[in-house]
């Protein structure tokens, strides 16, 4: 059954850069977010739901209106299509979607749409052109394919985030952003549009796989490949000629005795001093009147963060103490030396910058408050994705405007179960 690609999405735009591409998802919690990005950019995502929905709308914290955060974020700009893929009628109705989509995406235990006949040489049957991405925890091979696991998992084995002790013999998860999470969606998402650009070149579609934990791993590349590097001789790998070649950490764990590139508390916070170049050292000095700091401390040219001078320290600790962060952003703009306001999560949306650049997506159509992509495309208005669905709510609009199936068949399937409409 061929369809065509050019039914519009009940949220079409002139202005969303993806519109006409079409992506069947069979997806459970936040894995979801894999297609988010593609929705927020004018994709018809079809949310395929099991009988009863996607649980992940009970899960997590805080819940808006009965339904978490979480899936109002990752489902926003999707329909959703209530089917029973245990059904053989529900299997004929998934591969009738997937004869006129671009995309099939599966977010679950590896294998879990081959145990349903619906595997990828299946889908490519129906659809030569159908590229499949299948995302899962901890990848298809390996020992650890098969464990169950949440996000905070990707990051644990990733050696993102470590237990931080308490009293005794207790730990506790760190606060922390979930990098598994985040880092998944964007990799698929690249890899969805790679494929879609292959296939519709060669006509022939393919199969990608992806780890949420690899994808946590390769997002924290310098840490890992920084390490890896230490395993060879110091006459081959070494620390900056300004720290006297010694091997510091990894990453940011190395800044920690830094001077010239450290937090520093003002009058009503903190800013992020980052003068490790001379010549943002230099111009820093210049602007406070404090010449004789440059002069006195110079530093290299290039990657000096005055370690351990305790002395200069002292110094910088007095003169950010005596103005505010607002200030101290404003001078590092006006004598162009890198100084950054520090946020929380909590008080970044009151930052002038985020406030004069960020259009939040509004609750009133997307049932909460949302960050929205942060791409901007030149001469485009951007389009707001609109709220994540209801459990079937758009089944029949699905077999009707996108299947073209009959009133009757339709009627028959939702009289059987084995489609929901909410």
């Amino acid at each position: 059954m061929s369809l065509p690609h050019d039914l519009a999405s009940p949220r079409s735009s002139p202005h969303r850069p993806l519109e006409g591409l079409r992506i069947i998802e069979v997806s459970l919690l936040a894995g979801a977010a894999v297609t988010t990005p593609l929705a927020d950019l004018g994709a018809d995502v079809i949310k395929i739901e099991p009988p009863g929905g996607d649980y992940g709308r009970k899960m997590t914290w805080p819940l808006v209106d009965g339904d978490s955060l979480l899936f109002l974020h990752c489902n926003r700009g999707k329909r959703s299509l209530e089917l029973d893929l245990k059904d053989p009628s529900g299997v004929a109705v998934f591969k009738d979607c997937v004869a006129g989509a671009d995309v099939v995406v599966e977010v679950m235990r590896p294998g879990a749409l081959e145990r349903l006949g619906l595997g990828f040489e299946v889908l490519r049957s129906v659809n030569p052109s159908i590229v499949h991405l299948a995302m899962s925890g901890y990848g298809s091979t390996g020992p650890y394919r098969n464990l169950p696991s949440h996000g905070v998992a990707f990051d644990a084995w990733a050696g993102i985030v470590q237990p931080e002790a308490l009293d005794g013999d207790r730990c506790v998860i760190p606060d922390h952003v979930s990098v598994g999470l985040n880092a998944a969606p964007l990799f698929g998402a690249l890899g969805i549009l790679a494929g879609v650009l292959a296939a519709r070149a060669t006509g022939q579609g393919c199969s990608i796989e992806l780890s949420q934990a690899e994808s946590a791993a390769a997002f924290d590349w310098l840490r890992i490949e920084s390490w890896r590097a230490y395993e060879r001789p110091e006459s081959e790998v070494t620390g900056n000629p300004t720290d006297g070649f010694e091997r510091r950490e990894p990453g940011t764990a190395g800044m920690r005795d830094g001077v010239r590139y450290q937090f520093y508390e003002t009058a009503d916070g903190h800013i992020l001093f980052m003068a490790s170049e001379r010549e943002f050292w230099e111009n820093f000095c210049s602007g406070i009147e404090r010449n004789d700091l440059f002069q006195q401390w110079p530093g290299e040219k290039f990657a000096d963060h005055a370690r351990g001078n305790e002395e200069l320290r002292a110094e910088l600790i007095s003169i950010f103490k005596s103005a505010s962060t607002s200030y101290w952003v404003e001078f590092g703009d006006r004598h162009n030396t890198p100084i950054a306001p520090v946020n929380s999560s909590q008080s970044l949306s009151a930052d002038p910058h985020f406030l004069e650049r960020t259009e939040w997506l509004p609750a009133e159509t997307h049932g909460a408050d949302m960050l929205p992509i942060p791409l901007r495309f030149a001469d485009a208005t951007r389009s707001h994705p609109g709220r994540a669905p209801h459990a079937g709510e758009h089944s029949e609009q699905v077999l009707r405007d996108v299947l073209g199936y009959d009133e009757e068949r339709i009627k028959d399937l939702l009289a059987a179960d084995v489609v929901r409409q909410r």
